[in-house]
C-alpha cells in the first residue's frame, strides 16, 4: 500500500510544518513587526544606526535584522495557529532569548559534526508542499512573494533539520522506557493523579433526603436510589428517570454538571468516579443533600493514553502526475470525476478499478479499516473531517493527487498490549520533555551570552 508513512519522519517534519506553514500565509506580520521594532528602538530621541548587535553568542553576533526577522517569523506562526500576540516586553523578551537558543544549538551541532544533506532539506520542502496541498514550484513562488527569499528559506529548513537531529543525538537516543516505568506510570494516574488536568463531565440525578429524616426514611431513599441506579446501568437515561418518577413529595432532578477539572467537583464525586469508565454508572454518592447517581460522560486524563483508537474505512482513487500529466491536470481531472460520482452518473468503485494508480485499485479503491499512523499526514487529516460516505476534494500527497470516501468510523477498544505500548509512548514523551529540559539549560549555562544595548 503506497500510503504507508514511515512513523521516524512524523517527528523530523512536524517541526518543520509548524514553522513554515506560516511562512507562506500572509497575516500582516511584517505591520506588527515594524511596530515591535519601533518600540524596541524608540519612537522619538535621536536617530540610530539601520542595525547593531543586540547580543553575542560565543563570539557570534545577534544583530537587530535577525530579531526583526524572527519576530515576523515567530507573529506569521502565531496568526496562523490563531494564537494571540503575548504583551510587547513578554515578546521582545522571548523572541530574542528564542534566538540566543537557537544560536547556540547551532554551534554545538556544528561542533559535533552534525550535518544535513542537501537531499534532506529537497525532502523537507517536498513535505510542507504537500501538506500545503500544492506542489514545491509553487511552494517557492509563494516564499518567494512572501518576501522571504528561497535561499533563506532552505536555509531556515536546514536549520530546523540540524537542529533536530541535535536533539535527536544528545537527548531522543538517551531517554528509555523500561517496563517497570511503565508500571509505575500506570500506578501514580491509578493512586494519585493530577486533579488538575483530569477533565470530567459528568450527569447527576439526586434523589432528596428532607432535612430531619427518619434513618427509615433515609433506608428507603436509599433503596429507591439504588433502584433508579440499576436502571440507570441498564441504558435508560437520567432525565428519563426523573421526570418518571418525580412527583409533588419527592423531586428526583437529573442535571447535567459540565466538563471540569476533577479539582472543581467535590471530593466524593470524585472518588466515586476514579473506577468509573466513560458511558458507566458509578457507585451511589451520599450527601447533606440526597444520593447521588452520577454517569460518566466523558473522562479525559491527559496523561495516560485513551483505551480506544478511531479507525476509518476508505477507498480513494490515486493518479500519479507523469510526464504527460501534470499535478494541476491530475487535480482536474479528479474534481470532475468527484462532480459526476456525487451526480450519480458514475460508480467511484468502477472508476478507481480503471483509473487508479494505486494497487487498491483492484478493489474498487478500497483500503480497508486503519488507525491512525497509517497513512500519510495529509491523506490522514483529511479523512479525520469528512463525515461517513462523504467524498473529498482532490488531496495531494506525495504519492500523488486522491480523490477520498470516508465509508465509515469507528472507535475500537485496545488489546492490553497495544494499550501498554500506547502508554510507553506517553511515558516517552514525558520523559522527553523532562529530559530535553535538563539538558537544554545545562548546555545555556556553558553558552557565554552577552547583551548588547542599542548605541545612542
Amino acid at each position: 500500500m503506497p500510503l504507508l508513512f514511515p512513523r521516524s519522519s512524523l517527528s523530523s517534519f512536524s517541526s518543520l510544518l509548524a514553522m513554515f506553514v506560516g511562512a507562506i500565509v500572509s497575516v500582516h506580520a511584517q505591520t506588527l513587526t515594524l511596530a515591535w521594532s519601533a518600540s524596541l528602538d524608540g519612537e522619538s530621541g535621536p536617530q540610530r544606526p539601520i542595525d547593531y548587535i543586540v547580543a553575542l553568542v560565543n563570539s557570534e553576533p545577534i544583530t537587530l535584522t535577525d530579531v526583526q526577522r524572527e519576530a515576523q517569523r515567530v507573529l506569521q506562526q502565531l496568526a496562523v495557529q490563531r494564537r494571540p500576540v503575548p504583551d510587547e516586553k513578554t515578546f521582545r523578551s522571548d523572541v530574542l532569548e528564542g534566538l540566543i537558543q537557537r544560536r547556540w544549538q547551532l554551534q554545538l551541532a556544528q561542533e559535533l559534526g552534525i550535518r544535513v544533506e542537501e537531499a534532506a532539506v529537497d525532502e523537507a520542502e517536498r513535505t510542507i508542499a504537500s501538506q500545503n496541498q500544492t506542489n514545491v514550484a509553487e511552494l517557492r513562488r509563494r516564499v518567494v512573494a512572501e518576501g522571504m527569499g528561497l535561499d533563506r528559506f532552505r536555509s531556515q529548513l536546514r536549520e530546523q533539520l540540524l537542529l533536530q537531529r541535535l536533539r535527536e543525538k544528545e537527548v531522543i537516543a538517551r531517554v528509555t522506557v523500561s517496563e517497570l516505568d511503565i508500571d509505575n506510570h500506570l500506578q501514580q494516574q491509578e493512586q494519585a493523579p493530577d486533579l488538575s488536568k483530569l477533565r470530567l463531565h459528568l450527569e447527576q440525578l439526586v434523589v432528596p433526603v428532607p432535612d430531619g429524616a427518619s434513618p427509615a426514611d433515609v433506608d428507603k431513599l436509599r433503596t429507591l436510589a439504588e433502584a433508579l441506579r440499576n436502571h440507570a446501568s441498564k441504558g435508560e437515561a437520567l432525565s428519563t428517570l426523573a421526570t418518571t418518577l418525580s412527583n409533588a413529595t419527592l423531586r428526583i432532578a437529573a442535571e447535567d454538571l459540565g466538563v471540569r477539572t476533577a479539582d472543581r467537583y467535590p471530593a466524593a464525586f470524585v472518588h466515586a468516579v476514579r473506577h468509573c469508565a466513560q458511558g458507566e454508572v458509578c457507585e451511589l454518592v451520599q450527601s447533606g443533600a440526597g444520593f447521588h447517581i452520577l454517569k460518566v460522560l466523558e473522562k479525559t486524563n491527559p496523561a495516560l493514553p485513551a483505551p480506544w483508537s478511531v479507525e476509518h474505512h476508505t477507498r480513494h482513487i490515486l493518479l500519479r502526475p507523469s510526464t504527460s500529466v501534470s499535478e494541476a491536470d491530475a487535480r482536474s481531472r479528479l474534481t470532475e470525476l468527484r462532480r459526476q460520482i456525487l451526480a450519480g452518473r458514475i460508480d467511484f468503485a468502477k472508476v478507481a478499478k480503471d483509473l487508479s494508480h494505486d494497487a487498491s485499485a483492484a478493489q474498487g479503491g478500497d483500503l480497508g479499516w486503519a488507525g491512525p499512523g497509517v497513512f500519510v499526514p495529509e491523506f490522514e487529516a483529511i479523512i479525520e473531517q469528512l463525515e461517513p460516505g462523504a467524498l473529498s476534494e482532490p488531496v495531494i500527497s506525495r504519492f500523488g493527487v486522491h480523490l477520498i470516501q470516508l465509508l465509515d468510523r469507528r472507535r475500537v477498544t485496545m488489546p492490553p498490549a497495544q494499550y501498554r505500548e500506547a502508554v510507553r509512548a506517553t511515558v516517552r514523551a514525558l520523559k522527553l520533555e523532562e529530559a530535553y529540559k535538563t539538558w537544554n539549560q545545562a548546555q545555556r549555562a556553558k553558552a557565554y551570552v552577552e547583551y548588547r544595548q542599542a548605541p545612542e
